[in-house]
């Protein structure tokens, strides 16, 4: 929804997001024929199109005036997407998450971020990159970076290393954990909520969840939701530590925004909840919600510079590394406790 309020309170704005969206949207558009084709029928739109937004990245860099058009397709159109999949959800089916879940995802973030600066202090990481790092890989990818950098004063050398190096791992468990879950014999219950619990980016999660399955997929998602919902007490948390840390004069620490695209998402799960939507009208929502989604992993992929990892070493990287293992073993893990899965 607050992609839409945007473009019609910035309309001066949108020739200068077209380059950027364009592209976004003639990769999603590609990568909707190809799936035409029998040997990608069951390929992941989704997936598709990172990987040729990544491809086209990397061996073609945009000009800058693409990248207003890329970032609004990759956060705003996004969140739009997110909130459109409440309309696949109910209460009925949020409820099968339960407490547990509910503990599983808490359990994983505060373990993930305080362990991953732990560390980072025994590996040698700057305080400010390791916590970058720690927020990205413990709550929401990209996003929880920005918001992390506007409380520990990172550069924008550690930013752009955080966001390409969640990005990328992110992208890497994408693929990933389907394949391990299959050999494991996870259902889609289990699955999703090892997705939503331990992969970075929201996007990644319906990339990862919805190719396992449909019901993985939701529940995915919605636990995802969840760990999106700690950034705000996180990074609040994190602001008050650093203003007792750090002495700042009079100078306040900017208080971080509200997901309100969760809002969206909750108040379409209740309209679903509350009134029956004919199947044709949610088959078409489902559509419209994979297709947006594809526009915006396009412009994820597209934004994703792989030689940004190597501009300041090896060793915050393995910290990401290490911290996608602990999210990863930790949720498997605390899931296997729970009697998720046996």
């Amino acid at each position: 929804m607050d992609a839409v309020l945007a473009l019609i309170a910035k309309r001066k704005d949108i020739g200068r997001l077209l380059p950027g969206l364009a592209v976004a949207l003639a990769i999603a558009v590609i990568v909707t024929v190809l799936r035409r084709a029998p040997a990608l029928a069951m390929a992941s739109p989704l997936m598709l199109a990172i990987l040729v937004g990544i491809v086209v990245g990397n061996f073609y860099r945009l000009p800058a005036q693409f990248q207003p058009g890329l970032g609004f397709s990759s956060r705003r159109v996004l969140r739009f997407a997110i909130a459109l999949l409440g309309f696949q959800l109910s209460a009925s089916q949020i409820a099968v998450i339960g407490l547990d879940g509910v503990a599983i995802v808490a359990g994983a973030v505060v373990i993930t971020f305080f362990g991953m600066g732990w560390m980072g202090t025994l590996l040698g990481v700057d305080e400010r990159l390791s916590g970058l790092l720690a927020a990205g890989t413990s709550i929401c990818g990209a996003s929880a970076v920005a918001a992390m950098s506007t409380v520990n004063r990172a550069s924008e050398e550690d930013v752009s290393y955080a966001m390409g190096a969640v990005t990328v791992l992110g992208t890497v468990l994408m693929f990933l954990l389907p394949a391990v879950a299959h050999w494991l014999g996870l259902d889609a219950r289990a699955f999703g909520l090892w997705a939503g619990a331990s992969i970075h980016e929201v996007a990644q999660v319906t990339g990862a969840a919805f190719q396992f399955s449909n019901a993985a997929g939701e529940a995915g998602v919605v636990v995802k939701l969840l760990r999106v919902l700690m950034l705000a007490p996180l990074i609040l948390f994190c602001g008050l530590w650093a203003r007792r840390r750090m002495s700042v004069g009079g100078e306040g620490v900017a208080a971080p925004g509200f997901p309100v695209f969760v809002l969206g998402f909750i108040a379409a799960v209740a309209l679903n909840s509350l009134v029956s939507i004919p199947p044709d009208a949610r088959a078409n929502l489902m559509l419209a919600t994979t297709f947006l989604m594809s526009v915006a992993l396009a412009a994820l992929g597209l934004q994703t510079d792989i030689g940004k990892l190597r501009a300041k070493g090896m060793l915050p990287l393995a910290l990401g590394a290490l911290g996608t293992v602990l999210i990863v073993g930790i949720t498997l893990g605390l899931i296997v406790a729970a009697g998720w899965f046996a």
